[in-house]
C-alpha cells in the first residue's frame, strides 16, 4: 500500500513483497551535503527493514542517470553506511526477473483451497531433503494439473515451495520444498 512515482518503483516495492520486507518508507528523508562543486540534496525514494536489516534505495533506469545523480546516490550511499544500513540504486532488472515476479504476485492473495492442492504439493515433493521435481511434474503429480499449476505459484510466492530464479520459470524449472 505504497505510492509510487513509476513503474520501476512498483517493481521494485512488488520485489520488497517478496522479500517479505517488514517494513517500507516512501521517501524516508531529505540529505542535504556539500561536495567541491557546492550544495546540492537528494531524497532518496525508499527505506525498507528486510530480515531485522535497513536497505536504503534508490530507484533509476541507468539510461536516466546523470552525472549530478550519481554524485547524490554516493552521498546516500555513505550515509546508508554510517547508519550501518546496505544501500542500492536499482537501475534495471534482468529480462526474465520482473515477468517471473510478476507471475508469482498475481497468486499472493488469500484464496481457498477446496481441492486439496497444497497438500496434493506438498506431499508430492515431501519426504526426502533435497528432493526436487520439474514444475510440470509436480503439476502433473495433481488431480488437477491446470490447478495444480497455479497452486505451486502461490506456493512459491508463499515460499512453501523453492525456485532458483536466476532464470525464467518454465515447465522444466526445478521446484523444491522449503
Amino acid at each position: 500500500m505504497h505510492g509510487f512515482e513509476s513503474l520501476e518503483e512498483l517493481r521494485l516495492l512488488v520485489a520488497l513483497d517478496f522479500l517479505k520486507a517488514s517494513e517500507v518508507l516512501s521517501q524516508p528523508f531529505r540529505l542535504d551535503f556539500e561536495h567541491t562543486g557546492g550544495q546540492a540534496w537528494h531524497i532518496p525514494d525508499f527505506l525498507a527493514v528486510i530480515d531485522g536489516g535497513m536497505w536504503l534505495l534508490d530507484v533509476r533506469p541507468m539510461e536516466l542517470i546523470k552525472e549530478e545523480d550519481a554524485l547524490k546516490f554516493a552521498a546516500a550511499r555513505e550515509v546508508a553506511a554510517a547508519c550501518g544500513w546496505r544501500y542500492s540504486v536499482i537501475a534495471g532488472w534482468r529480462p526474465h526477473v520482473w515477468s517471473v515476479l510478476d507471475h508469482l504476485s498475481s497468486r499472493r492473495r488469500p484464496a481457498r483451497d477446496l481441492l486439496g492442492m497444497r497438500d496434493q504439493l506438498l506431499t508430492a515433493i515431501g519426504g526426502q531433503p533435497g528432493r526436487m521435481m520439474t514444475f510440470c511434474e509436480l503439476a502433473d503429480s495433481t488431480s488437477v494439473p491446470a490447478v495444480g499449476r497455479a497452486n505451486i505459484v502461490r506456493l512459491l510466492w508463499h515460499r512453501e515451495l523453492g525456485v532458483d530464479l536466476g532464470s525464467p520459470l518454465r515447465d522444466s524449472s526445478l521446484i523444491w520444498a522449503v
